[in-house]
């Protein structure tokens, strides 16, 4: 089988398995708040006013409208109903995957990826292609669900990567990015207790 035949069972895998795993991120309250949270925090690291933001795995919007807020120009990639919805909002969104980013190198001083990179089949890929979309000294926000929780996101039926945080770190180290900050954010759910993990990371 040449290389050629190999890539073909991937897209046809993507096509055919991943794409039936996708489905609608409504907003929450929850979400949204830790999303202002978070971009506020990262607005003491990165001056946003004017920036050229990309929010990978945007949902409908909700970060998106953020930045927008802040001053920043941002634009969003995702799917299906939640790429309709962004459209309907007057929002630049791209049905684009996050492994596959059809940008050129160095387009973006910040990279927005909350609740996207565990979606990834190979998120070491996924995140190199986050460091060429990124201009020199450029950041990167990611985060992630934490395995192993009562909330078991390892068992979403789209959460391919839901590594432990020094997995997660030993990824950054080798795609070369740095970590300027790391924060848990652990709270209560119905069914018990649950943690994400934050990452703010620097070209």
């Amino acid at each position: 089988m040449n290389l050629m035949q190999h890539y073909g069972r991937l897209h046809d895998f993507v096509e055919e398995r991943i794409r039936e795993d996708i489905y609608p991120e409504l907003p929450s309250p929850l979400h949204t708040g830790i999303s202002e949270q978070m971009i506020a925090k990262l607005a003491q690291l990165a001056d946003l006013n004017g920036k050229r933001v990309l929010d990978c795995g945007c949902g409908q919007g909700v970060a998106l409208e953020i930045f927008k807020s802040k001053g920043a120009n941002p634009i969003g990639t995702t799917f299906g109903e939640d790429h309709r919805v962004c459209q309907s909002k007057g929002l630049e969104v791209y049905e684009m995957d996050q492994s596959f980013l059809d940008f050129p190198k160095e387009s973006f001083d910040i990279v927005w990826c909350r609740h996207a990179l565990e979606h990834s089949l190979f998120p070491f890929f996924t995140l190199r292609g986050f460091y060429e979309a990124l201009k020199p000294d450029g950041v990167l926000y990611v985060e992630v669900p934490a395995p192993d929780t009562d909330a078991r996101h390892e068992t979403n039926r789209n959460h391919y990567s839901c590594f432990t945080k020094n997995a997660w770190l030993s990824l950054f180290e080798r795609t070369k990015f740095k970590v300027i900050e790391q924060i848990d954010i652990s709270f209560k759910i119905p069914v018990g207790n649950d943690l994400y993990y934050c990452f703010y990371l620097k070209k």
